[in-house]
């Protein structure tokens, strides 16, 4: 979980009762789930100083569950109406702030009185809007507490000069997390995720371009070294994604639903 989280509930619940104290606030357990399913729990003083500055989402869990269809719809605008709430706030990231906004834009076109806010939390780095969402808080904690582990490993290789090191870090679908930790941590090579698809790069040009780095290294005398790679890089291989894409539509006309890899 990116860290943050817990401060924004914190945060929200210390406004809304220096505004008025009778102010309630309630969180809707392990996602979006709860909401549509009217699972919820009412915040206290004691609750929200016990999570504070910490980090995690326990204090009321998150979910993967999507709200795209009109049964959840209608079940959590009818849960928000019965709760007469001013507000819902989803933190999150690009997944939940998709909620967030079919959520906005189908209450307002009901009207209801409850307005939805997406807050960016995501370590992934990939929801940034030029002059409003600079970054998605998260994504520096993050980085950092990679690059140190990724350092020590540096320094690992370094030190006993015989093995190469693989680091593959969180990104799916996008590589920010992977290009700052290199950036502060200078490993070997890098592999970008979207540099891969824009170059149109195959499994063998990847492969080759890494082996040329060990074979050069080698005639140093350099018998080791680290690698860095983000989780989702197979998926930007041109090749990989095309046959992800035919996988999908062949399970798809059997019935069995896509998984996008």
């Amino acid at each position: 979980q990116a860290p943050g989280g817990h401060n924004v509930i914190a945060g929200v619940y210390d406004y809304a009762k220096a505004l008025h104290p009778d102010s309630a606030v309630i969180g809707f357990l392990n996602g979006p789930h709860g909401i549509f399913s009217n699972i919820w729990t009412e915040l206290s003083d004691e609750l929200v100083a016990r999570y504070r500055n910490t980090g995690g989402f326990d204090m009321i869990g998150s979910g993967r569950h999507k709200i795209h269809s009109e049964e959840h719809m209608a079940a959590s605008l009818r849960h928000c109406a019965a709760l007469r709430l001013d507000g819902l706030l989803v933190i999150g990231g690009d997944d939940s702030n998709t909620n967030a906004a079919l959520l906005a834009e189908y209450f307002a076109a009901h009207g209801a009185r409850t307005v939805v806010v997406g807050a960016p939390k995501t370590i992934d780095g990939d929801m940034k809007v030029k002059d409003l969402v600079p970054v998605s808080f998260g994504f520096d904690t993050a980085t950092k507490c990679y690059a140190e582990m990724t350092g020590n490993i540096a320094l690992d290789a370094l030190s006993s000069q015989k093995y190469y090191h693989w680091v593959r870090l969180m990104g799916r679908s996008a590589s920010h997390i992977a290009l700052e930790v290199a950036l502060q941590t200078h490993p070997n090579a890098v592999l970008i995720g979207e540099e891969v698809e824009a170059n149109k790069m195959s499994l063998g040009q990847i492969t080759s371009q890494l082996v040329d780095i060990v074979l050069a290294r080698a005639r140093r005398g350099k018998h080791y070294g680290v690698f860095v790679v983000p989780e989702g890089l197979v998926e930007f291989v041109p090749e990989v994604a095309t046959l992800i894409a035919e996988i999908n539509e062949v399970l798809a006309a059997r019935g069995g639903g896509g998984g996008g890899g």
